[in-house]
């Protein structure tokens, strides 16, 4: 699994423990997202969109529920970011 793959799926788990389910059925919405088992947590990403799939996630997220949601996203993530250079960084990251 890539690290943004990683990323996504942690995303997603962060936010599970705060809404439910609720964050699978939000993640299914994200174009470029594609959630292939939500037990297990395994995710695919559209080629080319990586960072903008995160992106995508971070904001339907804080649609939803706000600026809180963006930091669990930041906090959550931030172990991942140390291993991508800093032009992969998704800018809802930073």
């Amino acid at each position: 699994m890539s690290t943004i793959d990683q990323i996504v799926v942690k995303i997603i788990k962060e936010q599970e423990l705060i809404i439910g389910p609720l964050a699978w059925a939000q993640a299914e919405k994200v174009q470029g997202l594609h959630i292939t088992d939500r037990k297990s947590g395994v995710v695919s990403i559209d080629e080319g969109n990586a960072s903008s799939v995160v992106d995508r996630l971070v904001n339907q997220y804080e649609r939803l529920f706000g600026r809180a949601s963006v930091e669990v996203c930041r906090e959550a993530v931030a172990p991942f970011l140390r291993d991508l250079a800093p032009t992969e960084v998704p800018s809802s990251l930073k």
